[in-house]
């Protein structure tokens, strides 16, 4: 078990309270620790770690440091998610509708100097490992379209009646000649340099309003297209046509180069741009009606004098060596993927073990240095000029380099939530090693891990973000295998009701309540929209657990989760879903345990049911079966269904019910517990071997078939599974029913379907 505990939610609780995160998060993890132990959840409590502990995150820092002098760490002026009523940069996908989604704080873009880790480096191998994995197919698409590799080609734009250019990345080059105006993104350097003196003020606005909106709600398809034009013209490199230059929030810094050029035609985003602004649009590929939509399929190339009459596959061909040959363009490999931003603005994270020198120069701290820790502050906001909150502790930052004695200043910001969730699977190897995050020998035995169970929210962060890490590693010789996670297997999540205001915040269920037929805020009255989401701390919607413990005990929480669908599905909470799990509880107890506390009369030392002693021998192979394959909902029922069944029998044999005890003991091991111990046995049966079947036992000894007169079901007969056709009907035609249907009648017809069926015609 780990804790994950670094990160934003401890750090606002800190600014509201003023007490240390430290504080609350160790708070909350014992908590949740009592909690898991409480449920007998079954972890290797000698293996626990925390990514807040010193003696954790010295070896984040380390691993960061082998980034760093790898040249995969490096720092630049970048575009951030600057949230200012938090004073923080928030992640990509901490930002929805232009908020925070926590709190509902608007978020704007700024270009901040970031540190960031060159994942970029690594994307055709995180491409090409894929292959390998046993992975649902799902996730492996989620990280392919995340990379998003793409060939095509860099095309030099020159900016007409200036010394200035810029370059764009296309797919198809063989369009080329269908450019009829270019785009830039709003944060594009060049953006508001090139504009026009009578275009720079609405293009300032058209940029600043742009930077309130996330990059997610830029990309929506069905958004309509908004942008500006900047006054100045590009220069199309294969027929020098002046072809203008606007901007449009469409198009994202973050990806190619933040420039495109526009083939209205041929591309379904920029054909709306040009409907809605009146701008040239051009055929230049055979097969559609331009007039209608763009034509997005193959064809041959018309209006492009170098490649008329030629098919797309030729002409991408041919116009991109003739690129390469004027010198204005090449061939190229692109990518979605974007190096990893890994600063934050905030307090409650990884220092950065890095220090600055007086003439700029950034050294790593050395090894026996670490860790750096995180000093001791009072106040958890940045300060007034700006500047991170551990710029506050003056005497931490203002420190000397070690090699030589010169002044230094410390790093800080701080690392994202990310950075010690990269790699707790490989310190679960050896979490108590001092000398080495883990050592070669733990490694080589443990890894790489065999089953990874993780929700499908940590597709292209966490797990993608993992991958990376452990290659780098790996090409330092610090570990064994090329990936870290030879399976996964997504969880469904589990959901809950939540309540969400306009502005997109929260509420948790006890402040809120119904007044006719909508919901409001119970102290302002605001209006709150209900909706099924995922239970999170995020969402105010948990149901904590020691409620339900409290109430209706911990094995009936553990077998209601089980119970509640298929694993890998989302799964509503519901009331009355978990008391009807506590009700089939209370039905075994009651099968075992009399009224005098006693075992009860119906178990008996031998002399059983053979029925049931059949019965509990299915019971076992399929719950083994469902275990191995994940399935616990089935087993479940299984278990039911043999608790069914035993109330029918009149005797029980105390054999079978041990067994049936073993067989509840993975899902409910506190009541198999008190179980095995009143049927005698003074040991836990955590140690007892698991129930095998027979596959003899399994066999029936009776069969039962319906019997119909006329074809109306009129009773059900019990035979021997190879009893003869006479036989059969002799059973039939006895059944005290089937004689109160046909007695006076003349029986006309007698079908016998073996295993299957009687029916009986009478006239």
């Amino acid at each position: 078990m780990g804790w994950d505990a670094f990160g934003l939610p401890a750090e606002r609780h800190a600014v509201r309270t003023g007490e240390h995160p430290a504080g609350i998060t160790n708070r909350n993890c014992q908590t949740f620790k009592r909690q898991v132990q409480a449920l007998g959840l079954s972890y290797d409590w000698d293996r626990e770690i925390n990514t807040t502990d010193p003696s954790y995150y010295k070896w984040t820092q380390w691993i960061f440091e082998v980034l760093f002098e790898r040249g995969l760490a490096y720092q630049t002026e970048a575009p951030v998610n600057w949230c200012p009523a938090l004073g923080t940069v928030l992640a990509n996908e901490e930002v929805k509708d232009g908020r925070y989604v926590e709190t509902g704080d608007p978020v704007e873009k700024r270009m901040m100097k970031q540190w960031m880790l060159r994942i970029t480096a690594y994307a055709e191998r995180l491409l090409e490992d894929l292959e390998g994995l046993d992975w649902p197919e799902g996730i492996k698409a989620m990280q392919r379209e995340w990379i998003g590799r793409s060939e095509g080609a860099d095309v030099v734009f020159g900016v007409a009646d200036s010394d200035k250019s810029f370059t764009v990345f296309t797919t198809r080059p063989d369009t080329l000649f269908g450019a009829t105006y270019c785009v830039l993104a709003p944060e594009h350097p060049l953006t508001r340099e090139i504009a026009t003196p009578d275009r720079s003020e609405e293009v300032a606005a058209y940029v600043e309003a742009a930077s309130r909106k996330s990059a997610q709600d830029r990309m929506k398809d069905d958004r309509k297209k908004t942008g500006v034009f900047t006054g100045a013209y590009a220069v199309n490199p294969v027929n020098n046509a002046r072809i203008p230059i606007w901007t449009a929030d469409y198009v994202l810094a973050e990806y190619g180069y933040g420039a495109i050029m526009a083939v209205p035609a041929h591309d379904q985003r920029d054909y709306e741009f040009a409907k809605t602004y009146d701008l040239p649009i051009v055929e230049v590929i055979q097969g559609g009606d331009i007039s209608r939509e763009a034509y997005v399929g193959d064809g041959v190339l018309v209006n492009s004098p170098l490649i008329d009459g030629l098919s797309v596959p030729e002409a991408k061909r041919k116009i991109t060596a003739w690129l390469e040959e004027k010198g204005i363009g090449k061939g190229t490999v692109n990518y979605r993927l974007r190096d990893w931003l890994f600063s934050r603005q905030r307090y409650w994270g990884e220092p950065f073990p890095l220090i600055e020198l007086e003439d700029g120069t950034v050294r790593a701290v050395p090894l026996q240095d670490l860790p750096v820790e995180l000093p001791v502050l009072d106040e958890y906001t940045p300060t007034e000029d700006g500047q991170p909150p551990l710029a506050r502790a003056v005497d931490w930052v203002n420190t000397v380099d070690p090699e030589t004695g010169r002044p230094a200043r410390r790093e800080t910001n701080t690392m994202p939530q990310w950075a010690g969730s990269c790699w707790y699977y490989l310190r679960f190897c050896d979490p108590r090693n001092d000398d080495a995050a883990w050592s070669k020998e733990a490694e080589s035995y443990w890894m790489p891990v065999d089953l990874y169970v993780g929700g499908a929210e940590h597709a292209v962060l966490h797990l993608l973000y993992a991958r990376f890490w452990h290659k780098v590693l790996y090409d330092a010789g610090y570990v064994s295998t090329k990936e870290p996670f030879q399976k996964l297997f997504n969880q469904g999540m589990i959901l809950a009701y939540s309540y969400q205001d306009e502005a997109g915040k929260y509420y948790y269920p006890n402040q809120v309540e119904q007044r006719g037929d909508e919901w409001v805020v119970a102290e302002t009255g605001k209006p709150v929209r209900t909706q099924i989401e995922k239970m999170s701390k995020s969402r105010y919607n948990v149901v904590n657990p020691d409620d339900v413990v409290r109430e209706l005990g911990a094995d009936s929480m553990r077998l209601y989760e089980m119970f509640m669908g298929p694993l890998d599905r989302d799964k509503p909470w519901t009331d009355e879903g978990i008391q009807g799990v506590h009700r089939f509880l209370r039905r075994v107890w009651a099968l075992y345990v009399g009224e005098d506390g006693g075992l009860a009369p119906g178990i008996a030392s031998e002399g059983g049911d053979p029925e049931l002693t059949r019965a509990v021998h299915q019971t076992i192979k399929s719950v083994t079966h469902d275990l191995d394959h994940m399935l616990f909902n089935t087993a479940i029922s299984r278990l039911m269904e043999f608790i069914n069944a035993a109330y029918k029998a009149p005797v029980r044999d105390r054999g079978d019910m041990e067994t049936f005890v073993l067989l509840l003991a993975p899902f409910a091991p506190h009541m198999a517990e008190e179980l095995w111990q009143r049927l005698g046995h003074a040991e836990t049966l955590a140690y007892e071997p698991w129930p095998k079947h027979d596959e003899a036992m399994l066999a029936e000894t009776t069969i039962k078939l319906p019997v119909q007169v006329n074809g109306k079901l009129r009773a059900t007969i019990e035979v021997a599974p190879d009893a003869s056709k006479d036989a059969i009907l002799a059973a039939a035609k006895a059944d005290p029913n089937v004689v109160r249907h046909t007695e006076g009648k003349t029986i006309v017809k007698e079908i016998v379907v073996p295993g299957r069926m009687v029916n009986l015609v009478v006239k």
